[in-house]
């Protein structure tokens, strides 16, 4: 087996699995899409400030929700990208240097946004997140879904229900509150009156005290006039003794009877007096009424005096009777005299102890009516601040309610700014085809052109001049498809005309390198190198980004991406095209002419390793010669 036939089997070996190469590559290197979204780089700018939030009870706790946030994006369990958390100006430099897709900017007013859905005015936070079509077309869309996605575990629907529930509640609360005023100005006047009537009291037993204290006194005077009285009585008694102990001989001194009736006049005056005053004493009342049947018949004895003395010897048995009744009488008012002299002295005693009484209530009075002035005031101040706190709670209608509920139901606000925005999906799509379109050029132009004649590699002439002849006709066609495809480009998506030198010389040099590289490949392998530019095509557009993020493709791709010229002209041409940093062209633009020279040196090292090959006879079908062959 020749080495032709080997060489021509080979490539119609290549040419069969070129579809499975393809589509294998393709679904290779999108195998870890699901997770790579974790291995995309963006950045955090974390700019909140933190502000205190005043309890109930007055005391102030710091909050750092901005921090909370951050915590929670980078955490293991909900980080969504590879975050790196840094300032402004250095997230803008590596959104700008594409060293990440995406910078999520946390306001100095988060924190105080997030408090204040407390009160009735509640604000929504917003964080913002800055993307660049110029490094991904689409990693603006996967920025904002991650976005709403991080927003709503920040705030979700319990807090809609639950603040729902406040603020309808506050139109009960509130006239709760005013009922509870309403309520409490009552108390105030209650305890007005109360304290009112408390000052009354108190005057009331200050009287009481004043009367208790001259009924003491008037219960010591009669308790010694008591005293007096049963001296008196004691004396009666004594002379009624006596008296009764004479009228044993009336029967004798019947002359004597006028005199008596004199005398008896004169007690009867003297018992009326005793009696009057008994009389004027509650007390010695019943005495008082035993002493005037004595009283009465004195007086009869004094009135018919005359007639006692001529009935003497007949009544003087009943006088006798009379006058003993009477001493028994006197004796048992003179035996009870010192137990109505001592009941007069406890009297006195007991009004004495309800004067002290009387004193010690009028204090209290005194002390309940001050209290009930500071139950009237605290009251007062109480329903002033009930119906003040009242005022303060919103009344919401349903309208209101709705609208506060949804604002802390979405708490946090996201804001997706994006520069160099590509509107046109066409633009992202003519960023990564206008390459590929270049790179199917130069195959369709060494499909058609032949690499060197072999009467050139034969020749005498200079590697250089015969390489250079066939790049300078591959040259020309090139540039004939560069310049038809930027026209097809600007004209079919509008672009603006000053760009138009800028893609013009991007493409080229893209066109030249891919131009270069083909040779390589035609030069190398012949009619097989085509082949194997199709398999790289479908390497390089596997592994180049562009649409999404690199980092989203499985890592072997990541890893020869950077290696791949396809890369560079892909990420120049969407710079161009989106107005991305002019540095990123401009490096895109530098690879490519590396990738040039470095296939022009490596063909000139394939072009004369071949010439000498074939002048040697090393090469089958082919002879040493020498004859030089003018160019």
């Amino acid at each position: 087996m020749t080495t032709r036939s080997v060489r021509r089997r080979l490539a119609v070996a290549l040419v069969a699995i070129v579809p499975l190469a393809v589509a294998g590559l393709f679904i290779g290197s999108l195998s870890d899409v699901a997770t790579g979204v974790e291995r995309v780089p963006a950045a955090i700018v974390n700019q909140d400030e933190i502000v205190q939030q005043k309890a109930q009870d007055g005391t102030e706790s710091p909050v750092l929700a901005g921090r909370l946030l951050v915590t929670q994006l980078t955490s293991d369990d909900n980080q969504a990208f590879d975050w790196t958390i840094t300032n402004a100006d250095e997230a803008q430099r590596m959104l700008d240097d594409g060293e990440v897709y995406a910078v999520l900017t946390v306001p100095k007013d988060f924190s105080a946004s997030i408090v204040s859905l407390s009160t009735d005015a509640p604000q929504r936070a917003q964080i913002s997140v800055k993307t660049d079509d110029a490094h991904g077309y689409l990693t603006g869309a996967a920025t904002q879904a991650v976005g709403v996605g991080m927003t709503s575990v920040f705030g979700n629907a319990i807090t809609s229900q639950f603040v729902s529930g406040i603020y309808t509640t506050f139109g009960g609360l509130k006239g709760s509150l005013t009922d509870a005023g309403a309520g409490a100005a009552k108390l105030a006047d209650g305890a007005t009156h109360l304290s009112s009537g408390a000052t009354t009291l108190g005057d009331g037993i200050t009287q009481l005290g004043e009367g208790v204290g001259r009924s003491q006194q008037g219960a010591s005077q009669l308790a010694d006039g008591l005293g007096t009285y049963t001296g008196g009585v004691s004396q009666l008694s004594s002379g009624l003794d006596r008296l009764q102990t004479g009228a044993a001989g009336l029967s004798q001194v019947s002359d004597g009877v006028g005199q008596y009736a004199g005398g008896a006049g004169q007690i009867a005056a003297q018992v009326a007096g005793l009696r009057q005053q008994l009389a004027a004493n509650p007390q010695s009342a019943p005495i008082a009424a035993q002493l005037e049947p004595l009283e009465q018949g004195l007086d009869r004895y004094a009135a018919q005096g005359q007639t006692l003395a001529s009935q003497a010897a007949a009544g003087i048995q009943g006088v006798q009777q009379g006058i003993g009744q009477s001493a028994s009488g006197a004796s048992q008012l003179a035996a009870n005299g010192g137990a109505l002299v001592s009941g007069a002295r406890q009297l006195s005693d007991g009004l004495g102890q309800l004067r002290t009484g009387t004193t010690s209530a009028a204090t209290g009075a005194g002390d309940l009516a001050t209290g009930a002035d500071a139950l009237s005031s605290g009251a007062t101040e109480l329903g002033t601040g009930l119906t003040q706190g009242a005022e303060q709670i919103p009344s919401l209608d349903a309208d209101q309610a709705s609208q506060a509920s949804g604002v802390v139901a979405d708490p946090v606000g996201l804001t997706v700014e994006r520069e160099n925005e590509i509107g046109n999906p066409g633009d992202a799509i003519a960023a990564i085809f206008v390459p590929i379109g270049l790179w199917l050029g130069a195959f369709a132009t060494f499909l058609v052109l032949r690499p060197a004649a072999r009467r050139l590699l034969a020749s005498s002439a200079a590697t250089g001049r015969v390489m250079g002849r066939v790049l300078a006709r591959a040259a020309l066609i090139a540039l004939a498809q560069v310049v038809l495809l930027v026209a097809l480009v600007h004209a079919a998506l509008g672009l603006s005309l000053a760009l138009l030198p800028v893609t013009l010389g991007f493409a080229a040099v893209t066109a030249a390198a891919f131009t270069a590289i083909h040779y390589l490949l035609r030069q190398a392998f012949g009619r097989a190198g085509l082949v194997v530019s199709l398999i790289l095509l479908a390497i390089q557009a596997a592994s180049m980004g562009g649409v999404i993020p690199l980092q989203l493709v499985a890592a072997p791709f990541q890893a020869i991406s950077p290696f791949l010229p396809l890369t560079y002209a892909a990420s120049g041409m969407q710079a161009i095209i989106a107005g991305g940093a002019p540095g990123v062209a401009w490096g895109a633009a530098g690879m490519l002419a590396v990738f040039l020279l470095l296939s022009l040196a490596v063909s000139y090292l394939v072009t004369r390793r071949s010439r000498r090959a074939k002048s040697l006879g090393l090469v089958p079908g082919t002879a040493p010669s020498s004859v030089a062959v003018a160019v």
